[in-house]
This record gives structure tokens, sequence and C-alpha cells, in this order.
């Protein structure tokens, strides 16, 4: 089997640097515990809202191998060159066709020949205006085939309807379906019927005693006021999470999903 490790949407400092020392104990455990290609949603690890370069390089300085990301990857107008450059970040694959970088792409893991391909999706419910996620799934997929075995799909949205939805239409046809975006982890972690591991939200790694990584005063007076505020990332212990998956390379089937949530100490 090839492990491999999905970590939830990092936000800001207190994210990376957990990201960060969780990586580095992993790499003191036992070879077959050990992840063999990591992936993260990381549209949020810049100051708590996007991505900027020097983020994007100190967590793939960490031990990630690609990076996904979502709604807020514009954030940083930096980002905009690195992602026509760079086939270690991906934004959704149904954006507009016109934008900057890619939806997808495909990576050898680290002294291996196996290749494990990343789809980035985003979700059209309570969010803004997107192309079909289900039709450039199909699109991506039949593409990506020709490349790999290994699938992992990250689906970052807010229902969790259209999260099951695609877990469902996507069984057996890729390793891993995992929703991202809300930061509050789910407990329906699974292996579907047709062998595609699935579980409807990653998490966050981020601050334990926040509101979805962010300083909870700021949150609580916003929905008191409903004044305009200014959300700062939390500080204090912060939580990794995540899951672990196990996939036969030779078929791409997921055999083992293992939800990951650690409390580190930074």
């Amino acid at each position: 089997m090839l492990r491999l490790l999905f970590l939830g949407d990092v936000v800001g400092r207190p994210g990376r640097r957990a990201v960060a020392a969780y990586l580095r104990a992993l790499r003191g455990r036992a070879a077959d515990e050990r992840p063999a290609f990591v992936i993260a949603n990381a549209e949020n690890a810049s100051g708590g809202k996007g991505i900027d370069p020097a983020t994007a390089e100190e967590l793939q300085d960490a031990g990630i191998d690609v990076l996904t990301s979502g709604n807020h990857v514009w954030q940083n107008r930096g980002i905009v060159p690195y992602l026509a450059d760079t086939t270690r970040v991906v934004r959704p694959a149904n954006f507009a066709p016109s934008v900057p970088g890619r939806g997808s792409t495909v990576c050898a893991v680290r002294q291996s020949r196996v290749v494990v391909g990343v789809l980035n999706l985003i979700g059209r419910v309570f969010m803004a205006p997107a192309d079909c996620p289900f039709r450039t799934a199909d699109a991506e997929i039949e593409r990506l085939h020709s490349e790999c075995r290994i699938l992992v799909v990250d689906m970052h949205a807010e229902a969790t309807s259209e999260k099951v939805a695609m877990g469902r239409y996507l069984d057996g046809r890729v390793s891993l379906v995992i929703g991202t975006h809300t930061h509050v982890q789910t407990a329906d972690e699974g292996i579907l019927p047709g062998g595609t591991a699935y579980l409807t939200d990653a998490g966050m790694c981020g601050p334990e005693n926040s509101v979805l990584g962010v300083r909870s005063d700021r949150v609580i007076e916003r929905f008191l006021t409903q004044m305009p505020n200014r959300f700062d990332v939390a500080t204090g212990p912060a939580l990794v999470q995540g899951a672990f998956v196990d996939v036969d390379p030779e078929t791409g089937r997921a055999h083992r999903i293992e939800r990951v949530r650690e409390r580190i100490d930074i």
C-alpha cells in the first residue's frame, strides 16, 4: 500500500508551524506509518486568507508535495505569476478557463516510480459562481487516468450534500474524495463501494481556541453587532487535522482511511 496524507485548510502562521512540527514528528515513526505523499489545502495559509509564494515555498519545504486551494486563492496578488509557473500548487479546475494556474497536477512520489494525480474542484452551493464541478471532474479524470492510477480530489465546498454527492459520483474512478473549506472536521470517513476513500471535510490546521482559526472575540463581535471588523488569526496551541489513506498503487483503490486530529503546542 502507498500511504497518503491529506491535511485540512492551513490557517495562518500557527497552522503552518503546526503542520511543520507534525510532519517532522512523522519522520521519526516506523516506515509503514509515514506518508509517502502529502497534500494540504493552503488557501488560508498566508495571514488567514489567501496564499503567497513565500508561504507556498515554506509549506513545500516542510514536506508537502502538493498544495490545493479554493475561493480565497486570489487574495494575495503575488500568487498569480507563481501559479502560472508551478506544478505543485493548484486552484479549482472549474474556475473560468482563462484564469492563471492549473486545476490539477501529477507528481512523482519521492524515491518511487509511482505518480499521484491531484484534482482541485470548488462547489457551487452557497459559493460564488463557477463551472459545474461534476462535469469538470469527468473531463479531468479521463485525461488524468492516462498518466496515473492514484487520483486525489479536493472538493472545496460549503454544502455537505454537494460533497457527499461528489464522493458518490466519483466512487470507483478516483482514490480519494475529501472535502475542504468549512474548517470543521467531519466523522464520516469510509471506503465507498467502488473503492474510493471519502471524508466530507478534512478540518483545519490552525489555532484550537478560535472560531475556524480566527480570534473568537472578533467573530463574536461581528455576530453581535453585524458591523465589519478585522478578522485576525488566533494564537496558542494548534490542531492538525486531515486523514491518512492507504491506496493500492496498482489499482488506485483505497483500502483504509484514518482521520487525523493532533494537538500541537507551538
